[in-house]
């Protein structure tokens, strides 16, 4: 472990013609933990993440990956990154044995030591029954665990997971958290982008919430959410007006409104909640504010395509 960060970025920026998707932002990554972006369609999140693997030349900005700079020193970069898309893209002709065998070799990887790297990989994502299966014979969460086992091939100290569980069952999606789990454990630092706020909260250190190009805020989950939101929140659906009349002298409470829903925020909901709990046309839900209450704070509540 050293103190240097594994990923540094000042000023990052990215155009598309005249679009700029990403706005000159500064970040650095530190080993042996898990960073995540999160942020709406459209914010820049999977482009900052292609810039870092080399893929896409940035704009503007400095950017650095285990020391080297990038564009110029990307191919040494990359030898030291394990990256699973968004999308699988496994080939559909190798079996799951073959897609690792064949995408080691990219690494220059081969003999008995890459031969016991893909046992020890298939063991570890819970795949070794179906090494002979073609990916089209594969469940979906079988082949989110191959992709992942095929970007650790060449025992990566840096993996960038794009929406790593996203489409999977509450099943896969635990083994999959295991499993990155374990990675951290083994000092790999790991750089993702989620939808899934509990994913974030679960699994990230650190993170880094973007909108327009720009990172609005960063930090550790409990940080983020202290900051920007209040202890807890209830949810109220029916005569919401008469809702908002029952407590509108309660000066800690904030209110938000979307469709047909009400959301009370406090740091004394039990207060706020006396005020309406007898009110039988009223539904209420309440539970602490959560990283989904800061994300809709931050980036808004309409629809992003």
């Amino acid at each position: 472990m050293t103190n240097k960060p594994v990923v540094k970025a000042i000023g990052l920026s990215k155009s598309f013609g005249d679009k700029c998707v990403v706005r000159g932002i500064d970040f650095e990554v530190e080993q042996g933990k898990c960073f995540g972006f999160l942020g709406p369609n459209g914010a820049g999140k999977t482009t900052t993440l292609t810039m870092i693997e080399g893929v896409s030349p940035m704009s503007a900005g400095e950017l650095e990956v285990f020391g080297y700079s990038l564009p110029a020193q990307g191919n040494l970069a990359r030898a030291r990154m394990g990256i699973v898309p968004q999308m699988d893209n496994l080939d559909p002709d190798f079996s799951v044995i073959e897609n690792l065998r064949v995408y080691s070799r990219f690494f220059g990887l081969s003999g008995k030591v890459i031969e016991n790297r893909i046992q020890e990989l298939l063991e570890f994502m819970q795949l070794s029954e179906r090494r002979d299966e073609r990916p089209d014979n594969l469940s979906g969460g079988m082949k989110r665990r191959l992709t992942i086992a095929r970007a650790l091939v060449n025992d990566p100290d840096l993996i960038i997971l794009d929406e790593p569980t996203t489409g999977l069952d509450p099943q896969v999606r635990h083994v999959i958290w295991a499993k990155l789990r374990e990675l951290m454990q083994a000092g790999k630092t790991l750089l993702m982008t989620t939808h899934y706020m509990d994913e974030a909260e679960r699994l990230c250190d650190e993170l880094f919430i973007m909108d327009d190009g720009e990172i609005l805020d960063k930090g550790s989950p409990a940080h983020i959410i202290h900051s920007h939101v209040e202890q807890a929140v209830i949810e109220v659906r029916g005569d919401i007006a008469s809702a908002q009349q029952a407590i509108k002298n309660i000066a800690h409470a904030r209110f938000e409104t979307h469709g047909d829903t009400l959301f009370i925020y406090s740091n004394h909901i039990d207060e706020v909640a006396l005020c309406i709990k007898d009110d039988i046309t009223l539904s209420l839900f309440q539970r602490k504010c959560n990283l989904e209450d800061v994300f809709l704070r931050l980036t808004g509540r309409d629809l992003r395509e």
